[in-house]
């Protein structure tokens, strides 16, 4: 239901040099030269405001997150994750949505359309109970938080016929949260996970600890050769690496002269044909000494690290920088819209990053003098 934290944000029902946040090396647990770690759930607790519920639950679970996924300790990571968790939900496990019942029944209303079945015939499976004993439509008359919603999708799916023909198996709740993590990704990266999990992966995102140890995976939990925490930012709602990505588009853009939208898709997901990015980048094929399937090959690894190893990306960069004249950077805020149901405002991933980077440092600023 909120930003969804994939390579293109779409929401139904997210210049090299040394690191400056701690995680960002080979080893997300390394320090910066001269570092000190820090207490996590001291830090947590006094920076968290005094009116947040269940702080102690809070800093907990926290410091669980940074001692299981062997995250650097250090204030500015415990900020960043603060500052994600204030921006998305106001420190609540499971905020409220304004608005959240009428979002959900369009969302099924549409469905019904595009499945091509009347919409009278679903509200009228809608009004047989569920196994709370509430009819379906009672229980989306009064919908508050999208883990509520997610329940109400799950048990429909599974109980009613008519869920399956409108939504397979797949609950069109996509993020969930205090930190709004995307469900897919924390169903991809279980491994690890420190507490005995009472139902799913989707059940448990929905849960404070789940949802700040997926988050913190989210934003943390990989490599990344980022000068500031600003464009993690960006990746934890745009996707890992959509920043370099973007970058690397807008060299490619720059080599090649065909305009690109910056938004850190190198290649299609929803086809094997190529997009416009790998299009652009054939173009150069010839400067670079690369055939197609070396082109598409070396695009697959940009949602890692390893890309930035690549013979394409060191290419590109070089014919890009010998044209402009002058050095590109290897960061860039991805230009994309944020579309949600939620969402009444003109919002994009860069104004998301830039928002919770403002927080990161008021956070960063508390307790100095």
């Amino acid at each position: 239901m909120a930003t969804a934290a994939t390579r293109k944000v779409s929401a139904s029902l997210t210049l090299v040099a040394s690191m400056i946040l701690a995680g960002c090396s080979s080893k997300p647990a390394e320090l910066k030269p001269g570092e000190k770690p820090v207490d996590v759930a001291t830090v947590v607790k006094q920076k968290m405001p005094a009116s947040v519920k269940n702080r102690d639950v809070w800093a907990q679970s926290i410091a669980k997150a940074f001692e299981s996924q062997k995250l650097a300790p250090t204030e500015e990571n415990v900020c960043s994750v603060l500052a994600v968790a204030q921006q998305e939900s106001n420190y609540q496990a499971d905020p409220a949505v304004p608005g959240l019942s009428k979002i959900a029944w369009q969302e099924i209303d549409r469905r019904a359309q595009n499945m091509h079945v009347p919409v009278f015939l679903v509200h009228t499976a809608l009004k047989i109970k569920s196994p709370n004993g509430k009819t379906y439509s009672e229980r989306l008359d009064t919908v508050q938080t999208e883990k509520q919603l997610s329940a109400i999708f799950d048990d429909f799916i599974d109980m009613v016929p008519m869920g399956q023909t409108l939504f397979g198996s797949l609950n069109p709740v996509h993020t969930g949260g205090p930190m709004q993590v995307s469900i897919a990704f924390s169903q991809a990266h279980e491994g690890g996970y420190p507490w005995k999990m009472e139902g799913t992966v989707r059940q448990e995102v929905f849960t404070l600890r789940g949802g700040l140890w997926f988050g913190t995976y989210h934003l943390l939990n990989y490599p990344a050769s980022y000068t500031a925490p600003l464009y993690r930012f960006a990746d934890f709602n745009a996707g890992w690496y959509a920043s370099r990505n973007a970058a690397f588009q807008n060299a490619v853009s720059k080599a090649s002269g065909v305009k690109l939208a910056l938004d850190g898709d190198l290649i299609r997901y929803d086809s094997d044909n190529a997009g416009k990015t790998e299009l652009a980048v054939r173009k150069l094929a010839s400067k670079l000494s690369m055939s197609d399937s070396d082109i598409h090959r070396q695009l697959q690894k940009g949602d890692s690290q390893d890309f930035e190893s690549t013979a394409l990306y060191k290419g590109v960069y070089k014919l890009a920088e010998a044209k402009v004249g002058k050095p590109l950077a290897r960061e860039m805020l991805p230009g994309i819209q944020l579309e949600s149901p939620k969402i009444t405002r003109n919002l994009t991933t860069a104004w998301f990053a830039k928002r919770v980077d403002e927080r990161r440092a008021k956070c960063m600023a508390l307790g100095q003098k």
